[in-house]
Order: C-alpha cells, then structure tokens, then sequence
C-alpha cells in the first residue's frame, strides 16, 4: 500500500484527513472500503488512481485548510476524464487519534486474515518467488535445511531453519497453501506426501516437470495406506503451469504468483457496513 507503514506516516504527518471509497456502483478502480491519507504534502496509499483521485486529493487539501466538503459523490465517466463508467461516493475526515486506531487496527485484521503460503525451498525459484510474493496479500514462511539460504530473503517472509522440513506441513493454516522447491527430490516427496495427506490445503505444488510427476506417483502408490490416485488429482505439478515456456527464476516465480492469486485470494468481498470507518 506505501513504503512506510501508516503509524510512520502519522508521526510525520500530524494533520491528515482520512478519505474513504464508502460506496461503489459499477465499475470502478477500487473496492468499497478502500482508504487514502493526505496530508499538506503527502499521501499514504490510494483509492485507485486517475482523475477522481486528484479530486479527492484536491478536495481532503481543502478541508485541511479550511474548507472542503466531508462527501463527495464522483462519476467515473467522460465529465471528469475517466472511462470506468461507475459511480464513487468518498467520505472525508480528520484523522484523530481514534480513527488513528481504528485504522491500524483494521490494518492488522487485513494482515491475520491473509491466506499462509509455505515455501519449501529456497534455491533460486524459491528466492525467487518470495521476493514476488512479498507485495501481495500472503502470509509467507520459508523453510529451508540450509541456513546460506535463507539469506536475502525478503523482510515480509518469516523464515525456519530445520532439519525435518516436511514436519512443518503441518504447521500450515487450513486453507492455506504449500510449494515445495527444495534441492533434493526425495525430500520433495516427503514433504509433498505430508502435504497431500492433508484435505484442508487450498493449493499443493511442486517444482519439476512430467517425468518427476511421473516418477512421484510411482513412489506414492508404493506407500501403505496412501490413496495415490486421490493425492495426484489435487498435486499441481509442474507448479506454474506450462503455457510459457520460460525457465527463468523470476518467470516461473510470476507465474506460480498468478497461481496462488487465482487460488487462495479470490475471496468474497466483506460488507460495505462491516468495512467503513466513516459514517455515512
């Protein structure tokens, strides 16, 4: 959302109006509850960009100067420079120390609410991919058996040093996902075995191509008790997809991103009463 966090912002800028997407109608660039900060010379965060942004901007400027007006219904069409064809109502107000809290608070629920995604590996994809999952809204955790690894990972990425990594499959939320890219194949299909084990993850993947899937499925028929047929229906495997046919790093990283957006974020949308800050 910003480069600071917002309680940094706030320390900065002591006089800020809080401005809110309180209702949408049609299409629009944001969702109903969508914030900003202004202040004099600053902004954290936005409410989706183009015109009827600099409006808003231009309008929380004025209320801190004096005037302004405390909502403002916008429609998104040609009048103002925009195609989107949807209807905006923003609400402004004075960020005190309550709305200060309000907000953090609803930051920090936005934050435990994330969807976990386990990343069993690493290696290049692995960095790889956490660097591109750092922006989106996952909770990552990296496990590696090799402390040299774990260097450079993103700040957003907590990170475990083990020896057992498959143990920590079971430390995944419900729902959340695990992707298995570690160095070693044998230790893929533990960790994979333990992952499809469970019913409640949302996504399992692994890196590699047919013939390691092929050669999975041969090993996991082989364990007792296992239902090896029902496991491999729910393993995404090669993990990305094989539409582009790229193997750079960063490319794969994109695509398993798009992956596990597709998979673990599409998820309903609260209610405009449940979300706002402002009265209408």
């Amino acid at each position: 959302m910003s480069d600071i966090s917002l309680a940094a912002f706030l320390a900065v800028h002591s006089q800020t109006i809080l401005v809110e997407l309180v209702e949408v109608r049609g299409s629009t660039p944001r969702e109903a509850g969508t914030f900003m900060l202004v202040a004099k010379n600053a902004i954290w965060g936005t409410i989706g960009g183009g015109q009827f942004e600099y409006m808003a901007i231009d309008n929380a400027r004025a209320m801190l100067a004096g005037g302004g007006e405390a909502v403002m219904t916008i429609p998104l069409g040609p009048e103002i420079g925009q195609c989107c064809g949807g209807r905006t109502r923003l609400s402004f107000a004075i960020v005190t120390p309550a709305v200060a809290d309000t907000l953090e608070r609803r930051l920090q629920d936005d934050d435990d609410s994330r969807p976990s995604v386990f990343l069993f590996g690493s290696g290049h994809v692995g960095l790889a991919l956490a660097r591109a999952l750092a922006p989106l809204p996952f909770a990552v955790t990296v496990i590696e058996t090799r402390a040299e690894a774990l260097e450079g990972l993103p700040s957003e990425a907590a990170r475990r040093l083990t020896a057992m990594p498959e143990a920590c499959v079971a430390d995944i939320p419900p729902g959340g996902a695990a992707i298995i890219l570690t160095h070693d194949h044998a230790l893929d299909f533990l960790i994979a075995q333990q992952a499809l084990a469970r019913s409640d993850l949302a996504y399992v993947g692994m890196i590699g191509s047919a013939t390691k899937r092929a050669t999975f499925a041969h090993w996991l028929d082989r364990q007792p008790g296992e239902d090896a047929e029902e496991m491999m229906a729910r393993l995404v495997l090669p993990v990305g997809g094989s539409a582009v046919r790229d193997k750079r790093p960063a490319v794969i990283a994109a695509l398993i991103a798009a992956e596990l957006l597709h998979k673990l974020a599409a998820m309903p949308r609260e209610r405009l009463s449940e979300r706002q800050i402002l009265a209408d």
